[in-house]
């Protein structure tokens, strides 16, 4: 799952470690979730050690007597000096390195921070170590970007088209192991899903 809807101001910004809290709508997204998920068994929270990840967490399992392990390895990609910044302005003061991010989302590393593939190579391992051999329902609260890399991974799709992926705020995605075999029943699923 995404954590819930933590924006600030309708700037849109490059969002990776700034640690922001949900907003009202963020809360009631997470809200949503804890009524929906309430009658499946859970044996393991694991989040982000952001504090949006975590208060996502937080309001879903309420109601449960679960401790929720924040785990830093799935923390939202590091965007280094672009970090916070609204994307107008980092494409008007750094057109070229704007570009070349456009262009190799994968391999761009900006300056102080990690490339999708640096998210991969921390953020992988830490999700087939919680997966592999499990025999109950996991929930997992991370963020667009890694989430992203997840599915990536588990459809074969090229990092450089993660953008192709949608994950909109406090989206589930439901995943299920046999084994070694990994099935994708599920993607992007909003609260608003169900509001139609």
């Amino acid at each position: 799952m995404r954590h819930g809807d933590s924006r600030q101001d309708v700037v849109r910004r490059f969002i990776g470690r700034t640690d922001f809290s949900l907003n009202e709508r963020g809360k009631k997204e997470a809200d949503f979730w804890r009524q929906k998920l309430s009658s499946i068994p859970f044996g393991r929270v694991c989040s982000s050690s952001l504090a949006r990840s975590i208060e996502t967490a937080r309001i879903i399992f309420r109601d449960r007597p679960l401790s929720i392990e924040a785990l830093p390895a799935l923390d939202e990609i590091n965007l280094g000096q672009w970090d916070g910044l609204p994307v107008d302005e980092v494409r008007r003061r750094s057109p070229l390195e704007y570009e070349r991010r456009g262009a190799d989302f994968a391999g761009y590393r900006i300056d102080g921070g990690e490339s999708f593939s640096d998210v991969g190579a921390r953020v992988l391992p830490v999700f087939e170590a919680i997966t592999k051999g499990i025999d109950e329902n996991v929930l997992i609260v991370g963020h667009a970007g890694v989430n992203r890399v997840i599915l990536c991974h588990l459809l074969g799709v090229p990092l450089n088209n993660l953008f192709s992926l949608g994950q909109d705020y406090c989206c589930l995605n439901i995943i299920e192991r046999f084994g070694d075999v990994v099935l994708l029943r599920g993607m992007n699923i909003p609260p608003s899903f169900f509001n139609r």
